[in-house]
């Protein structure tokens, strides 16, 4: 058996940290001397949303460029990371007729941005699992306690999205988060430290900020698959703790 490994949760902001050397970028680099090296790796990301959960089990995954209007250079990145049909399969047993495997996709920017600062050497086999647009909160928390067991296995099981995600209300000058902003990731903190994720999973507890802390769901959901598949016993390291553009929180979990 290999070495238990933690579980990730990354804000991961704006595309442009995937070329930017930031606190955000260095603080991937930081987290990821902290981290024992994986065998594989399984991402939810907040960009592969939609009707069933998907996995995928190709050999040879696609890099999405799934992001528009940003410079050239972010376009030319190229992180050729292998797929890890294992990986997908063994997703696959332990959920069941809840998984289908879907090779329409591949590793989308909210995996590939954060990913080259943790593991440049692009050497980590990994696959991407795709979220439930359909599915309530709960199910993406179960799906997660599920999985928990690849843990034992040198699974590396990444979410990565932003606790705080509302584009209609952001400010593209300002570096730091409005104060709905802070006080839902504050919220959101003190739950997860104090291992009550149900107050996670019911987010509408923490009051009026939760109105304002994303129109929709997709970059919410990637936390509760974390926190499902993470322990009681976990330890829990809060890392780039910080709201930027008025409305996004880029604050991250280490677990375990």
């Amino acid at each position: 058996m290999s070495e238990r490994m933690p579980v990730l949760f990354v804000g991961h902001g704006s595309p442009m940290n995937a070329i930017e050397d930031n606190v955000f970028s260095q603080g991937w680099k930081q987290i990821a001397r902290e981290i024992p090296r994986p065998k594989m790796l399984l991402s939810v990301s907040a960009h592969w949303y939609m009707a069933g959960s998907r996995i995928n089990d190709t050999a040879v995954p696609r890099l999405i460029y799934d992001m528009y209007g940003f410079p050239k250079e972010l376009y030319q990145v190229r992180y050729p990371v292998p797929g890890a049909p294992t990986l997908a399969a063994m997703a696959q047993e332990l959920l069941g007729s809840v998984l289908t495997v879907d090779n329409s996709w591949g590793i989308d920017h909210g995996t590939w941005s954060v990913l080259r600062h943790i593991y440049p050497d692009a050497d980590i086999p990994s696959t991407q699992l795709g979220i439930d647009r359909n599915a309530p909160a709960e199910e993406h928390y179960r799906i997660g306690q599920t999985l928990s067991v690849l843990r034992n296995e040198g699974v590396l099981i990444m979410g990565t999205g932003n606790i705080v995600h509302n584009l209609a209300l952001a400010n593209w000058r300002m570096e730091s988060g409005y104060g709905w902003n802070d006080e839902f990731d504050g919220y959101i903190k003190q739950s997860i430290l104090a291992g009550d994720h149900s107050a996670v999973v019911d987010h509408k507890r923490a009051g009026e900020s939760a109105a304002m802390a994303f129109t929709t769901m997709e970059h919410y959901y990637p936390l509760l698959y974390v926190l499902g598949a993470s322990s009681s016993g976990d330890r829990v390291h809060v890392f780039n703790e910080a709201g930027t553009m008025g409305s996004i929180s880029m604050t991250s979990y280490l677990i375990g």
